[in-house]
């Protein structure tokens, strides 16, 4: 990992691998609903079936790139709790490092929609004061999101009595 975008001397913590799994479904289901729509219209409605052919195909394309890259966009992704704050990394083309301060912390979410709880999966996000800083973490066990919400929760209070 860049040190850049993770720096050394710290235990990054991952995303639960069933989160690949769940964006790997996603993946395959999704684009081809997609293209499929409009490739019957045109196919159906124009009798153009060639470009019905050629958007299905090009769904097939997006979902194999799509599909291996889910593994390494996996391992992008990190995040550290600190004495002060929270480092969250994830990208592979372009690569971001997000640093909360937990004094600056408004208020930290649990969200788990359909999908994610079929997967044992949750989200926790970060809000700040500003509205173009908060951060994201997706793809962990709800039990380990509630135990990083009380722990962001608590180490927030702690940080805003102080100023």
């Amino acid at each position: 990992m860049d040190d850049l975008f993770a720096p050394p001397g710290y235990d990054w913590q991952r995303l639960s691998p069933r989160y690949r799994s769940l964006r790997r479904l996603t993946t395959v289901l999704v684009a081809p609903i997609l293209f499929t729509v409009p490739a019957l219209v045109l196919g159906l409605a124009f009798g153009l079936w060639w470009v019905a052919l050629l958007l299905w195909a090009i769904a097939a394309v997006i979902v194999v790139i799509r599909y291996l890259l889910v593994g390494r966009t996996w391992r992008s992704w990190g995040y550290v709790e600190r004495d002060d704050d929270l480092y969250i990394t994830h990208g592979v083309l372009f690569r971001t490092l997000v640093a909360v301060p937990y004094g600056r912390m408004q208020l930290v979410e649990v969200e788990s929609g359909p999908l994610e709880r079929a997967f044992g999966l949750a989200s926790v996000t970060l809000k700040t004061a500003s509205p173009d800083t908060g951060a994201t973490i997706p793809g962990l066990p709800p039990e380990e999101a509630a135990r990083l919400r009380d722990r962001l929760t608590e180490r927030g209070e702690a940080q805003a009595s102080g100023l």
